[in-house]
């Protein structure tokens, strides 16, 4: 069982607490890392917790959320080791993992609404990494 873990800024709460049922009853054992609640808090704080708990191999995946996504994943992509991307729809989830062998997906919690980042998170949670040509792509970025 793979495991999954996810963190948020106080914008997506809400987001975060109904993707992780969704990929609970995909069968992923999976941790919340924060934030709980909408008070105001610094994203990075919770980006670098998250990008770190994988890059430390204490997590196969991870899910991270706040306003665009953006600022989530520009920190989660300075630690070695993370594949971050942000996906606002669920073809470039799909490749991100199939191609890029994404191990972070970041969501813009007033980006997509609840239905669509359902379908987003599902899509990147089924899709696997195909290798071949890829790898090499991918060693490259890791090198």
């Amino acid at each position: 069982m793979k495991r999954l873990v996810f963190a948020c800024d106080h914008a997506g709460v809400d987001l975060k607490n109904t993707l992780i049922d969704l990929s609970k009853s995909l069968g992923f054992s999976v941790e919340d890392l924060g934030t709980y609640s909408s008070d105001r808090v610094d994203y990075p704080d919770y980006g670098f917790k998250l990008a770190n708990t994988i890059a430390d191999g204490d997590a196969d995946l991870g899910i991270l959320i706040c306003g665009t996504g953006v600022g989530m994943s520009i920190v989660a992509n300075k630690v070695k080791g993370i594949r971050a991307c942000v996906c606002s729809e669920p073809f470039s989830a799909q490749m991100s993992r199939e191609h890029n062998n994404a191990n972070v997906l970041c969501i813009g919690a007033r980006v997509v609404g609840e239905d669509l980042a359902k379908l987003i998170v599902s899509t990147w949670l089924e899709a696997e990494f195909q290798g071949g040509r890829h790898e090499t792509r991918v060693n490259k970025i890791e090198a």
